[in-house]
């Protein structure tokens, strides 16, 4: 029998685009638009930040991996008075530094990928790390750098199941191809465990997204490019949400401390 990591790399492997229709598709699929994953408010609480803020001091350091533009990182601080932030897309982290420096809070900014650029990164008190996981697929090692990056905690959170599951009737509709449900969270801990990880879980809903106005046009772009068609389908995309709108969805919250 193959391990969880292997079964966990297998899994996503069966995500990638067919090349026929990926070289057709006029934009990248896998760029995110940083105005849909702005920052919360300061004062918001999930149980991400309720985990990290319970092990980070006042004007403590916080890494947030795939930081994206902050909505993991930036509500802890305060308590936090230093952001070291890592990410793949410079859009993402332009995004995140403006809104940092519109709080007068002080960001160290680390363009790449994780672990590649571990390195880098000096160890904080908490390292936190949202909703990266299902595009990694060697999960293991990259775990395993959040936690020698970290003083007194690593909290990590992903969706019980693959992020793209809900688009499968859409692909099928334009594609006619069935698409993969795995992996899930739960493969996500026993790849830790595996690395000798034991990481304690919340499991909670998350809203689904307010849309109306600019954010829904940005959402309906954003469906489309990740079905890899062209901007003349924006209506169509528009018709579906609107019949079909976005659900709460369940997301897992792992922890463990050094």
């Amino acid at each position: 029998m193959s391990s969880a990591a292997q079964r966990w790399a297998d899994e996503l492997a069966a995500w990638r685009i067919d090349p026929d229709i990926l070289a057709r598709a006029p934009e990248n699929p896998y760029a995110f638009p940083p105005g849909l994953f702005r920052a919360a408010h300061p004062e918001s609480t999930t149980p991400l930040t309720e985990r990290a803020r319970a092990a980070l001091p006042d004007s403590g350091t916080v890494l947030d991996v795939g930081a994206g533009a902050g909505a993991a990182s930036l509500p802890l601080a305060p308590p936090a008075g230093h952001l070291v932030v890592v990410d793949t897309q410079p859009s993402m982290l332009d995004e995140l530094a403006s809104t940092a420096s519109g709080r007068g809070l002080r960001i160290t900014r680390v363009d790449g990928e994780w672990p590649g650029v571990a390195d880098q990164v000096p160890v904080c008190d908490v390292v936190v790390c949202s909703h990266v996981a299902y595009n990694v697929p060697d999960l293991g090692p990259f775990a395993q750098a959040l936690n020698d990056r970290a003083r007194n905690r690593v909290v990590l959170e992903l969706h019980s199941d693959h992020p793209w599951v809900p688009l499968g009737p859409l692909w099928q509709r334009y594609h006619h191809q069935p698409r993969p449900t795995g992996p899930t969270a739960e493969l996500a801990v026993a790849v830790l465990r595996e690395h000798g990880i034991e990481p304690q879980q919340q499991v909670w809903e998350r809203p689904a997204p307010d849309l109306d106005g600019e954010a829904l046009a940005t959402y309906v772009a954003f469906t489309r490019r990740r079905l890899c068609l062209p901007s003349e389908r924006d209506p169509e995309i528009a018709d579906h949400l609107a019949a079909h709108p976005p659900q709460p969805r369940r997301s897992v919250v792992l922890w463990w401390d050094r």
